[in-house]
């Protein structure tokens, strides 16, 4: 191929073919704090995402990073579902369920209370700066370094540091 021509765009199953261990990578990052009590594992949440990725019947990925954006933010979104999933079956399901001693938050362990109340503050974030919500995104949920950030994103390592900084401060704020 020489300098002109435009590389090929990768299919899901390409991506994620070549990215495998790095999505394993990722993956463990994310449920390392959930313990062991979790049903979600390593290998489970990467094949979620596969499945997840698969079913958007054409699409591709002009490079590795921006599939990785993409894989992050399925990885995020099958995390939230599954806390979110949880929560409703400890509350009972479609049962309808009076609670007289307090919030039902306080029965959810602390990680996955903190994975919903992270996602709801990225929410907010979004709302206020895009690109910011998903430097946050990506090194949280997707476990990405400075420099895939922001080789996903076409900024520099130290545009996505200041953003890290600014959204950190936002977070803190947000997640009192």
């Amino acid at each position: 191929m020489d300098d002109n021509e435009v590389p090929p765009e990768l299919n899901v199953e390409q991506a994620f073919a070549g990215a495998y261990q790095e999505l394993r990578r990722l993956a463990r990052s994310r449920l390392r704090g959930g313990g062991r009590n979790t049903v979600l594992d390593t290998t489970a949440l990467v094949h979620e995402t596969y499945l997840k990725l698969s079913r958007n019947a054409g699409i591709s990925f002009p490079d590795r990073p921006r599939f990785l954006v993409y894989a992050g933010r399925a990885m995020r979104s099958i995390i939230v579902d599954w806390v979110r999933q949880r929560q409703t079956e400890r509350a009972g399901g479609d049962y309808a369920l009076l609670t007289l001693t307090g919030d039902l938050v306080d029965a959810l362990p602390a990680e996955e209370e903190h994975i919903l109340r992270v996602h709801e503050a990225l929410q907010e974030m979004a709302t206020v700066d895009e690109r910011m919500a998903r430097v946050v995104e990506m090194r949280y949920f997707g476990g990405m370094t400075d420099l895939e950030i922001g080789e996903a994103l076409g900024v520099t390592d130290r545009t996505v540091r200041r953003d890290w900084e600014q959204a950190k401060l936002f977070l803190a704020e947000a997640l009192k």
